[in-house]
């Protein structure tokens, strides 16, 4: 068989020249490709390769939403609804829907079919194993970033330090609750290990608006709390990692008795 008649035989029989099943189609149908000019409909068999249109909308909405959730905007258990945001945000309610299922996925919001949408409302067993998740991963983490970045890790402890410090000074309690945040995820920011910072991101965002909403107002414990990061910074720089993590598991369990009784008030 000839060249020209090779080629020629493949068009009778949808067959490429890789073997692929295709045929011309002037038609505008489902599944066609360009191709100079000509269209190539894809075998039924071939799988779908439809490209999504830009998550980027709803990608904003949600870290809005997660911000307004961290810092108090919307406060635990609050009902949150899809007309109104769409309304504040100058969208349709499509990207906000997205958002929604986003922030589900984080923990941060309540998805309840033909009732709505709310904001997450932590019971005390929530606020016990969050607390001893982090009791768990923290120290961990912690060990890694010094491994595989101590002094990346350090001038990033120190700037949120200074940082905690003006929060104390000025009595903002939402400030210093953003650069407690910041803290804790510096270990995780440093400590080269994606499935450990994939674990921490799940619940970082209810563990960070737990301590907006239910810390203690910043005059009674905050001087206490930002001296023990103050030693968390000593304790890390030495790589004392036996008094790190005694100091952690009290930091920590702290936390947790004053989350809990929050929720009584």
């Amino acid at each position: 068989m000839t060249l020209r008649s090779s080629k020629i035989a493949r068009r009778r029989t949808g067959l490429s020249p890789s073997g692929a099943r295709v045929y011309i189609s002037g038609s505008r149908r489902n599944g066609s490709f360009l191709n100079g000019g000509s269209r190539l409909q894809m075998d039924p068999a071939m799988p779908s390769l439809k490209l999504e249109p830009s998550q980027s909308l709803a990608q904003k909405v949600a870290s809005r939403l997660r911000q307004a959730i961290i810092e108090g905007e919307f406060p635990p258990g609050a009902v949150i609804a899809e007309e109104m945001l769409a309304q504040s945000f100058g969208i349709s309610r499509t990207p906000v829907r997205e958002a929604l299922n986003q922030l589900q996925l984080q923990g941060l919001v309540v998805i309840r079919p033909q009732v709505g949408s709310f904001v997450f409302s932590p019971d005390a067993e929530d606020i016990a194993m969050l607390c001893e998740f982090r009791a768990i991963l923290e120290p961990q983490a912690a060990r890694l970033a010094y491994r595989n970045d101590r002094d990346g890790t350090l001038v990033e402890l120190r700037r949120v330090i200074g940082e905690m410090e003006m929060a104390v000074e000025a009595k903002d309690k939402v400030a210093y609750g953003r650069a407690d945040t910041a803290f804790h995820d510096a270990f995780v920011n440093h400590c080269g290990n994606r499935y450990v910072e994939d674990s921490y991101r799940l619940v970082a965002g209810r563990v960070a608006a737990l301590r907006t909403n239910y810390s203690a107002p910043i005059d009674v414990q905050t001087p206490r709390s930002f001296k023990e990061h103050r030693a968390f910074v000593a304790l890390f720089e030495k790589g004392d990692f036996e008094e790190f993590d005694r100091l952690m598991r009290i930091h920590v369990t702290d936390t947790a008795k004053t989350y809990t009784a929050a929720l009584r008030l």
